[in-house]
């Protein structure tokens, strides 16, 4: 498995499972059973999925060594203290440490959770922490009172909501950025562009749309519950796109190449 060095030293996995709208229970517990018997080694959860039991039941359950695999949870920021709910997404989990721990989005500020995400590190808690959903201004804003600096950045990015700008700007910092949302929920596997690269490569627009974003440099968790699906999505690393494949790819950019998280409109956060 390919990785990226984290600034804490730690590596990444540039290819996870993402569990985002996958319900507790079997469905969250089979889909991370697939993605570890496939060989994925990143598994991404977050407090607010609901679903944490289950990703720690899928991990213990699968016999593979904890320390080789790479564990994440998010910060739901409508919480108050970001070290004691690391504590108790520890317990929902099954596990004595997270490798990353993010604040899912930035409410009510970039900097005000900071201090307890960096508490949850000095407690052992975490091994490294991040965010998901900040702008580079953002980021910058953190930056600056940050005893710990951010190791990630998770973030909307696809061919289609290519944020040049804010990768840009996390590669500037250290901050690996890590993309959600590659295959755009589902929406990005017709379009035409993509499927006559698809074609052309032998693969399925799924598989060209993951390796895009690797070859970005980014980190990237794609969702699925099927398993055929989940198998098809880490079959990425036997072949390349070439330079006007990238290029054509990049053409669907309907951000501009933004340095924003997400459009205004996009925000579910005030």
């Amino acid at each position: 498995m390919n990785t990226r060095v984290l600034s804490n030293g730690t590596e990444i996995p540039v290819l996870g499972l993402g569990v985002w709208q996958v319900d507790d229970g079997v469905e969250t517990e089979q889909s991370v059973t697939w993605a570890l018997e496939t060989g994925y080694r990143l598994i991404d959860t977050a407090q607010a999925y609901g679903n944490e039991v289950s990703v720690g039941k899928a991990i213990r359950e699968s016999g593979i060594p904890r320390e080789e695999i790479f564990l994440t949870t998010k910060f739901y920021p409508g919480g108050k203290d970001a070290r004691v709910e690391a504590e108790k997404s520890l317990e929902r989990l099954g596990t004595e440490y997270l490798d990353l721990y993010l604040i899912h989005w930035p409410q009510g500020g970039p900097t005000w959770a900071w201090p307890g995400m960096e508490a949850a590190v000095e407690a052992g808690l975490t091994k490294g922490i991040g965010i998901s959903n900040f702008s580079a201004t953002e980021l910058q804003e953190l930056g600056k009172i940050a005893q710990i600096q951010p190791a990630v950045n998770q973030i909307q990015f696809s061919p289609f909501e290519y944020r040049k700008a804010l990768v840009e700007a996390c590669e500037e910092a250290n901050v690996v950025a890590q993309a959600y949302s590659p295959l755009g929920t589902g929406r990005h596997l017709g379009d035409p562009v993509v499927a006559r690269i698809a074609e052309a490569t032998g693969k399925t627009p799924a598989q060209v749309l993951i390796r895009w974003a690797i070859q970005k440099g980014l980190s990237v968790i794609p969702k699925s519950t099927h398993q055929n699906r989940i198998v098809e999505n880490f079959d990425v690393f036997d072949f390349e796109l070439d330079d006007a494949a990238v290029a054509d790819l990049d053409g669907l950019d309907k951000t501009h190449g933004t340095a924003d998280a997400l459009s205004q409109s996009g925000k579910w956060w005030s």
